[in-house]
């Protein structure tokens, strides 16, 4: 049987961390790789039996390259899963019959997303394909992306069908936090690349992304809470706008200083 080691990020998830343990207890070794947590994360973890590795963050594409490269020795698999997600029964066999028999040197895993405490099935929260099952030594991060990492496979991928359990904003005000972080980031992207706010994407932009959540991703589906969700990304996409201007802005008047 070809080894297979779960490993969990960590900072400060004492609220997760046993339970997401428990999940992937089917894996040949579980591996905590902690930032540094503050909380009651390691002292869980250690009770559960976890084997512990401490990192220093420095953004999530460089976290989770450290982690392969700190285990690639160890094991041929990965699967990389966050403290507040949960795998089950079901996703182990069908993991187990795929690296058993696979070519591939990694896979697509869909998740189910709860949002408020509801399960997302429109708006762009499902199937939510991450790239988290990796053949060790043939897989990388591409360092250039501080969110949304990517990783890159020598080979090819496949895609699974058992999703993991995404226990995701759990309130709006988290909701809210991580939203301007991603919507800072993407404005920022689009400054290095030379792109321009223009007036028509103040009105246009959110009204396309409004339309493409709820009709096209069929957020229309989770009725009210589909609705309110894409409302709110749609919001978060004019912000994006007002953030890049006010970057153009800014750099216009660092010049003429």
């Amino acid at each position: 049987m070809k080894s297979l080691t779960a490993v969990i990020l960590t900072k400060n998830e004492e609220a997760h961390i046993t339970a997401c343990i428990e999940s992937v207890r089917w894996a040949d070794a579980i591996v905590v790789f902690d930032s540094f947590s503050t909380d009651q994360t390691l002292s869980l973890a250690e009770r559960s039996g976890a084997q512990i590795i401490q990192n220093a963050f420095i953004n999530y594409s460089q976290q989770r390259e450290a982690a392969l490269r700190a285990l690639d020795s160890q094991t041929e698999w990965l699967l990389f899963i966050d403290a507040d997600e949960r795998s089950s029964p079901e996703q182990a066999a069908e993991i187990r019959a795929a690296i058993a028999q696979t070519a591939c040197d990694g896979f697509w895993i869909p998740r189910y997303n709860y949002i408020f405490g509801k399960l997302t099935r429109g708006a762009g929260w499902y199937p939510d394909h991450q790239l988290r099952l990796l053949r060790a030594k043939r897989a990388r991060y591409d360092l250039t992306r501080d969110v949304h990492e990517l990783a890159i496979l020598e080979g090819e991928a496949g895609y699974l069908n058992v999703p993991l359990v995404h226990y995701n904003y759990r309130d709006v005000a988290q909701f809210y936090a991580k939203q301007q972080r991603y919507t800072a980031y993407a404005a920022q992207e689009l400054f290095k690349q030379g792109v321009r706010a223009k007036p028509q994407n103040y009105l246009l932009q959110p009204l396309r992304h409004f339309w493409w959540r709820f009709m096209t991703l069929k957020g229309y589906r989770d009725g009210w809470h589909g609705l309110r969700l894409s409302l709110i990304m749609a919001y978060y996409e004019w912000r994006k706008y007002i953030i890049l201007g006010r970057l153009w802005r800014a750099q216009q008047l660092n010049h003429a200083e």
